[in-house]
Formats: structure tokens, sequence, C-alpha cells
């Protein structure tokens, strides 16, 4: 049962009653005039019908179809049967219609967002919502939220069909409403120049490494969704600010300044809505503003590249040139190693830790993130993906724009953890 339709047709019947009373100053001669194409078997008997009905042509029309006596595809003369015209009868047909209006109004504002329902989505049970408003319930919970009954649809709706008889009422009947509303809407939806980016605040994620996620959160959920739906595929994700540290212009916010976009590459979903993604990381990005929109952050971002090649090959000469430090002086080892000679170092630390069976380097730990690679810009990140120790230290890794430097960041990693173990 189509709850709304059959709400409105209540309604219209209602309203057209008070104006069936015969009225002797207003009856209207109305013949039928068939559209013949559209008769489905032209050797029967079809003769089109006239009856003499009161009320304007407005109400006359609606009365003759509520008889039965008017076929959907035919069209309606008039002709007065007194001395008025039908130009006199205007202002009656008008008060009929805005009055008509008014009464229908009530009955096709969406139940979600209390506005009119724009691009009507009927559920299994009946209810018809906006469809934007559909597939954000469903990021909530998979019940109407009028009679609490299961609503069998995928998330984001996009395959299920509009009302379309609601659509001819809501673009026949309120035309000028329906038009400020879809305007409204759209200018709402063009507030955001495709220049920010959603922003998750979760955990530390890597360029070129995977993220696995558990999407559970409504305001996550839709996120996601509006992120697949728009054909980016892409968010920001950034880990919490636990020490409260102040993050530049951004102040004392819950999540650090740097962070990393995603792509993602796969989706299950499950039929409660939540849903497990895979994602890689694609590149750095630094937040210069942060904002709420439907529950979850978007940001305008500054990406961070690294330095050219030219300005790490000067660093790497400064810093290896002159005389070698003494052996007891490990940090001043670690700085005065050439760019190939810190990956290396990194690169023996794995082996002897594979060597021992280091639990940080399981078979299945292996298989998410791959072999230790050997490209210096990207082993800083796998190392830091797999390696067991705090974010904090981690995260030094992501505003950092210099290769040589993450190298050097993982290789004192590498002495702390030595030092320890012996």
């Amino acid at each position: 049962m189509d709850v709304t339709l059959s709400k409105l047709v209540d309604t219209v019947k209602s309203h057209m009653l008070s104006y069936r009373l015969p009225q002797s100053d207003m009856p209207l001669l109305l013949d039928e005039r068939l559209h013949w194409k559209n008769v489905v078997d032209s050797s029967m008997d079809v003769m089109p019908r006239s009856r003499v009905l009161h009320g304007g042509r407005v109400a006359a029309t609606y009365t003759f179809a509520d008889m039965g006596e008017l076929d959907y595809h035919s069209e309606v003369s008039y002709t007065p049967t007194n001395h008025r015209t039908l130009e006199s009868l205007d202002d009656l047909n008008v008060t009929v219609v805005e009055k008509l209006r008014d009464f229908v109004r009530g009955e096709l504002d969406c139940q979600v967002c209390y506005n009119l329902i724009l691009d009507p989505l009927t559920t299994s049970c009946g209810h018809t919502f906006c469809r934007q408003c559909v597939a954000r319930v469903l990021d909530h919970s998979n019940l109407c939220p009028v009679c609490r009954r299961r609503l069998p649809m995928a998330p984001g709706v996009q395959a299920e069909p509009s009302n379309k008889r609601i659509s001819y009422i809501l673009q026949g009947l309120l035309s000028e409403q329906y038009r400020i509303r879809r305007e409204t809407a759209a200018q709402e939806e063009a507030m955001d120049d495709g220049s920010r980016i959603a922003l998750f605040p979760c955990t530390l994620s890597f360029p070129s490494m995977p993220t696995f996620l558990h999407i559970f959160e409504p305001r996550y959920r839709l996120m996601i969704r509006r992120s697949i739906e728009n054909g980016s595929r892409r968010f920001g994700i950034m880990m919490y600010n636990h020490s409260r540290r102040p993050q530049g212009s951004l102040g004392n916010v819950q999540f650090m300044q740097y962070g990393t976009l995603l792509h993602i590459q796969n989706v299950e979903i499950f039929p409660d809505g939540r849903s497990l993604i895979e994602t890689r990381g694609l590149s750095r990005f630094r937040i210069l503003d942060a904002s709420m929109v439907d529950g979850y952050m978007v940001g305008h971002t500054q990406r961070i590249d690294d330095i050219s090649l030219a300005e790490e090959e000067a660093i790497e000469a400064r810093e290896t040139s002159g005389d070698p430090p003494p052996e007891d002086d490990v940090i001043a080892q670690i700085q005065h190693m050439s760019t190939q000679r810190l990956l290396q170092y990194g690169l023996d630390f794995i082996g002897d830790a594979r060597s021992r069976s280091a639990d940080w380097l399981a078979e299945n730990i292996l298989a998410a993130y791959g072999q230790p690679p050997t490209d210096p810009a990207t082993f800083p990140y796998w190392f830091a993906s797999v390696l067991p120790i705090a974010e904090d230290e981690k995260f030094r890794l992501l505003p950092t724009t210099s290769v040589r430097e993450r190298l050097k960041i993982t290789a004192r990693w590498i002495q702390r953890l030595e030092a320890q173990r012996w």
C-alpha cells in the first residue's frame, strides 16, 4: 500500500466534497473527448460520456472522474448551461486549486527532513521520503523511520525507482514550491566546491601502504558512501591528538594536523549497513581548516611533497663529508651514513628480525603489507606500518619532507630497539 498516495487521495476527496453540492448558477456540461489510440480494442462499443455537474471546471472534472465515467487518457470540453461564461468561473477554479494546494502540502512533507519531498522514493512498507533522506536513514539503520519495519534496500538506494505518481503531483500541483525546493537543494550541494575532502580522525596511515577499516558509525557510513558515489573514492585519515598538543593554526584540536589521503580499493557492505573497506595511501597532507558536514569533518588541505632530488643530494653530501664520528656516538654515526647505507641498515635489521621469527613479521602481516621495499622513499612507511612502536613516534614521518630524514628516523628506532635488546 502506498501510504502517502492513499492519504493524498483521501485529502483531495474530502476537499472536493464541498464543491459537489448543486449550485444552480454554476452548472457545466462536460463532454468527454476520447483519445482513440489509447482505446485498447476499437471494436468495442466505446462511447464518450457527457454529464452536467457543478462546482467549476476543477471540481466538476474531479467528480466526473470519481464517478468512474472519465477515461484516464480523455480530455474534457466544458459548456455553461446558463447565462454564465467559462471566464466568469475562473475565480472559483483558482480558489479550488489554491485551497487544494494548501490541503495536500502537509501530506507531501518528508518525515525525515520535514521539507517538501524531493525525488520521492517509496519504501516497501509504503512510506515516501526524499531519496537522499532514505539513503541517510540507511547509514544509521535498516528500519523505516515511520513504522520501524525493515527496509530491504542497498545503501545509497541508487537502483530504487522514484514514485512517479507523487512526482507528477509535486510538479503539477506544487510546481513553484517544488522548483524552489530543487534550487535550494542544488545550492546546498554547490556550497561544497570540491576543494574540500572528507576527514576521518581514526588512526595513522602512510602513503603507498594499505589501511583496513571497519566502518560502523552512521556519520562515517555516510562519508564513505558519498566518497564512493561521487566517484573520487577518496578521504583523508588522521590519528587522534592524544596529548592535546596545539596543531598549528588549528589550535588545540582532537586530531593531528598531518594526515594521509586514502583511496578506497575494496568495500564489503553488511546487511546492517556496516562495512569493511580496504584502502591505500596516496599522499600526505596538512589540514588548513576543518568544519562539520552532516556529523563528519571536511577540510581544505595542502599536499605535502618531498624536496627535490638535487636538494636531497646536497643534504647527503653535507652530512657525510668529513671524518667518521667515534663509534660510541651512535647518533652522529647515523647522521654520517649515506642514504643508501641508512636503507641497508633498515633492511639488515628486518633480515635479523625475521631470522629470530619476530612476531611483528608474521606471515599474515607480510601478506597484508608485502615484503620490505628497497625504495628508500617507501621503506620508512612500510617499516612504520609493521613495527610495534608508539604511534607518536611513527607520526614524525608524516610532516618530514626529506627521504633521508625519514630514513634517519627509522635508523634511530632501530638503534633504540637494539639497545633494549642487549
